[in-house]
């Protein structure tokens, strides 16, 4: 293959460009920047195209724009040497290429309001039942391993429970020793009011033990770990690494969500358990300085005002939350579209709906225990 030049001359009669070689699409790339550089002028413009043994579309197009360039300042173009074929790409080329870029307009009537808000209503449904069959197929794969537990990859399980419970406790333990201080120290100032600060015991105990222990661990995990489930897989699926593996006969579902989705399961009940005593720890610290509660006075308040179902009701709450996040996070990395950008907002769109849906189980859960008076 011959390569393309561009060479630009100006005389006492006016401009001669000269362009040879095999113009062709596949080395473009190599001229784009010599077409670029040229600067046009007025007057009149020779190109001399003898030299071209090779023109296709792509080509024609920068022969075009740059004589557009020059048509744009009032210069007079001239074509010598061209083949008859040549001419006619070129000329149908100029004749496509638009005066001004076409923008599209936003829709503003009422009807197109209509169609977006259709098209949207009809894409969440299409993403619900996605979803759901993909919580199906995770649940067969999963009690599929529990009856035949040789098919688990012990090795990725134990990785994904380092990766989101181990590393994960300096953060929980940080995060529920700080709730349990700022319930402390609200529940002192309003409780001052009535005399009644040593009713502060019961406020920090059902708070964090029944509500805000697992539910706080549940969004830090859907941030911090559902978000990472969906980049891995993600970026897997953009590298068709997926693809791959069911070429080889694995199964997707079995080799990269199952050990997430059973970390998961394992691990938050136990970041839980870690958030529930790091907040009474943390409430009894805050008790005893601004109160005068004494850990023994708190303890003896604890055991004898708070039942062992307030920490139960919390710690049931865990295994629902964690296959909601595992299944959303690896759920929206299949989703993926083979781009980065794809993979970025798949991953913002995980936590936003993980963080939802665990807010709406908690809820969920509230009324239930409520009404079987729990």
């Amino acid at each position: 293959m011959t390569q393309p030049t561009i060479t630009s001359e100006r005389d006492a009669s006016g401009n001669q460009v000269r362009i040879s070689g095999e113009l062709l699409t596949q080395s473009l790339q190599t001229v784009e920047h010599d077409f670029a550089a040229v600067q046009p002028c007025g007057g009149k413009v020779v190109f001399d195209l003898s030299g071209i043994e090779a023109l296709d579309t792509g080509g024609a197009w920068l022969v075009a724009d740059l004589g557009r360039r020059f048509t744009s300042i009032g210069a007079t173009l001239e074509f010598q040497g061209v083949k008859p074929a040549h001419a006619t790409l070129i000329d149908t080329v100029t004749r496509s290429i638009p005066d001004k870029p076409g923008k599209l307009e936003e829709p503003r009537g009422f009807l197109d309001w209509v169609a977006h808000v259709g098209q949207g209503t009809f894409g969440a449904w299409k993403d619900t039942l996605s979803i759901l069959e993909f919580l199906g197929l995770t649940l067969h794969r999963l009690f599929r391993t529990l009856v035949m537990p040789w098919r688990l990859r012990k090795a990725a399980l134990v990785t994904h429970m380092e990766e989101t419970g181990v590393k994960a406790l300096p953060i929980v333990a940080l995060m529920g020793f700080l709730i349990g201080v700022v319930l402390a120290f609200q529940g002192a100032t309003q409780l001052k009011q009535f005399g009644a600060e040593i009713f502060v015991v019961e406020l920090i105990s059902i708070s964090i033990l029944r509500e805000l222990g697992i539910l706080l661990t549940a969004i830090i995990v859907a941030g911090r770990s559902g978000s990472a489930f969906t980049a891995s897989i993600g970026s897997m699926k953009v590298q068709e690494e997926i693809d791959a593996m069911r070429t080889l006969g694995l199964d997707p579902i079995e080799v990269l969500v199952i050990p997430r989705v059973l970390a998961l399961l394992i691990m938050l009940p136990i970041l839980g358990f870690v958030a529930d005593m790091a907040g009474l720890f943390g409430g009894a610290l805050m008790s005893w300085i601004d109160l005068g509660v004494s850990p023994g006075m708190f303890v003896t308040r604890l055991k004898e005002n708070t039942d062992v179902w307030q920490l139960a009701v919390g710690l049931i709450k865990a295994p629902f939350f964690a296959l909601v996040i595992g299944v959303i996070a690896c759920w929206q990395a299949m989703q993926v579209k083979g781009s980065a950008q794809s993979v970025g907002q798949r991953t913002t769109a995980s936590v936003v709906q993980s963080i939802f849906m665990v807010i709406a189980i908690d809820a969920l859960f509230s009324i239930f225990f409520s009404e079987i008076g729990i």
